[in-house]
C-alpha cells in the first residue's frame, strides 16, 4: 500500500533527525485543529497529555502530535512544538493568549549510540518548522532513526526498524485514511497479507529468522530488556467525528499493529496510536465502525513500509531488510 498521511487534508509532517546517535523526532501538524483520540496497549508506555483527549475531558482539538525517540527524555521535544504553534497563535484560546495543545508519545531507542543524545525542545521546534503536506520521508528518520526490532533474543540479533506510512481513499467518496508509524517492537515484523517476516530476530548464523513467535510457542526461554521498545503512530481521516469516535478508532487500529508486529503489545512496549480527524470532509458522514477497520489496514501496511524503507546501521550491526532479505 502507497500513499502518506499528509494525503489526508490537513494534516502535515515534519521530521528532525540527530544523526550523530542517531535518534528523532516526528511531528504530526493539524495547524487548523483536529478532533484527537488515543488508545496505548503497551505496557511500557510514554506519553504526555493522553489524558486530555479522553472524551469524558473538556478540550476538544489538539494542533500537534508528537512522535519521538529518546525515551522519556523525548518527551522535552513537545516543548518546541508548542513553541512553534505559540509563535503562530494557534492552540486553546485564553484571554491571555494560547495554549498548544501537543499530545505526544516516546519509544525506547537509547540502547543505539550515545544515550546522552536525545531529542529536545529544540528538536521538537525544527521539527514542527519542517512539516509539509508533501510526500512524507520514510525509514531511518524522525523518531524512526533509531528504531530497532526483533528483540526477544537480545540486541545481538535485532534489526534495524524505521518510520513507515500509508493511505487509502476509499472510492467514490472523498474519504481519506492514512496513517504514520516508528516501529521499534520487540517482536517481528510481518507483511500484512502474505504474513512473510520482513524484519526480526535473526538465526545466529545471520541465515534468516528464527521466528519469534514459533520460538515462544515451542517453549523457548528468551530474555527481553525490559521498556526498551514500543512502537509508536498515529491514523488521521478528513470525516468529521467525535473524541468518542476517535478512540474507538484509535482502538481499532491497533488490529493493524496485531496483523504486522508479532509478539505485540508486551510488557516490554509501549505501543501506543493516536486517532485525529480534521473534519475537512465537512459533508461526509461515515461509519465510525467502517472507517476504523480501514485504519487498522492502513496502519498495517505503514508498519511494514518502515522495515523496508529502513536503511542498515551498520556502525551498530543493525542490518535492514532491504540488505538482508535477497529477492
Amino acid at each position: 500500500m502507497g500513499g502518506t498521511i499528509t494525503d489526508v487534508p490537513g494534516i502535515k509532517i515534519g521530521h528532525h533527525t540527530l544523526t550523530r546517535r542517531p535518534t528523532g523526532c516526528t511531528v504530526i501538524l493539524c495547524e487548523d485543529g483536529a478532533v484527537g483520540g488515543v488508545d496505548v496497549r503497551g505496557s511500557a508506555p510514554g506519553t504526555r497529555e493522553t489524558d486530555l483527549l479522553d472524551p469524558t475531558n473538556a478540550v476538544q482539538q489538539v494542533q500537534a502530535i508528537l512522535l519521538s525517540g529518546g525515551s522519556a527524555y523525548g518527551l522535552e521535544a513537545a516543548t518546541g512544538v508548542m513553541r512553534y504553534l505559540e509563535e503562530r497563535k494557534l492552540g486553546f484560546r485564553l484571554r491571555a493568549g494560547v495554549v498548544p495543545i501537543v499530545p505526544a508519545a516516546i519509544l525506547m531507542d537509547l540502547g543505539v549510540g550515545d544515550f546522552t543524545i536525545r531529542p529536545d525542545a529544540e528538536a521538537g521546534y525544527q521539527a514542527a518548522l519542517a512539516a509539509t503536506s508533501g510526500p512524507v520521508q520514510e525509514g531511518n528518520v524522525g523518531a524512526g532513526a533509531g528504531a530497532t526490532v526483533g528483540k526477544m533474543f537480545g540486541s545481538a540479533f535485532a534489526m534495524k526498524g524505521g518510520l513507515g506510512t500509508a493511505s487509502h481513499r476509499v472510492p467514490g467518496t472523498d474519504v481519506v485514511v492514512g496513517a504514520i508509524a516508528a516501529v521499534n517492537a520487540v517482536g517481528d515484523i510481518y507483511h500484512p497479507d502474505s504474513r512473510q517476516i520482513l524484519a526480526g530476530a535473526r538465526q545466529e548464523d545471520g541465515q534468516g529468522f528464527r521466528d519469534t513467535m514459533a520460538a515462544i510457542m515451542g517453549g523457548y526461554r528468551v530474555v527481553t530488556s525490559p521498556g526498551s521498545n514500543t512502537t509508536i503512530g498515529a491514523v488521521a481521516t478528513n470525516v468529521p467525528f467525535s473524541k468518542a469516535e476517535m478512540s474507538k478508532i484509535a482502538q481499532m487500529a491497533h488490529d493493524g499493529f496485531a496483523r504486522s508486529i508479532n509478539p505485540v503489545h508486551t510488557m516490554s512496549d509501549g505501543d501506543t496510536i493516536f486517532a485525529l480527524s480534521t473534519g475537512k470532509a465537512s459533508s461526509v458522514r461515515a461509519d465510525v465502525s467502517a472507517i476504523g477497520a480501514i485504519a487498522a489496514v492502513v496502519m498495517a501496511h505503514a508498519v511494514a513500509r518502515a522495515v523496508v524503507q529502513a536503511e542498515s546501521l551498520t556502525e551498530h550491526q543493525l542490518p535492514a531488510h532491504r540488505d538482508y532479505v535477497k529477492g
